[in-house]
């Protein structure tokens, strides 16, 4: 019997790809967590706050970690997206 060669992808064909991967998934990973921050602040201003009562501040203490977490991480991703495109 004859034997199949395996053929591999390309080093750089392969990253293209995933380069092109990471620019479709990017608005959604970078959006997407401030969307949800910016509803669950509003939720909290329209429960929490407008009525006085403090039930309500962990979802404004959980959209401000989510932000600044989001932050933390967005920025160097981007800035890796921008040096290989």
């Amino acid at each position: 019997m004859e034997e199949k060669k395996i053929e591999y992808l390309e080093l750089e064909t392969k990253n293209e790809k995933l380069i092109r991967v990471e620019l479709w998934f990017a608005p959604i990973l970078i959006i997407l967590p401030f969307v949800l921050s910016i509803l669950l602040i509003w939720s909290w201003v329209i429960k929490g706050y407008l009525t006085g009562t403090n039930i309500y501040d962990q979802e404004f203490f959980l959209a401000i970690i989510i932000i600044a977490v989001n932050i933390m991480f967005d920025i160097p991703f981007i800035k890796s997206l921008r040096i290989h495109k």
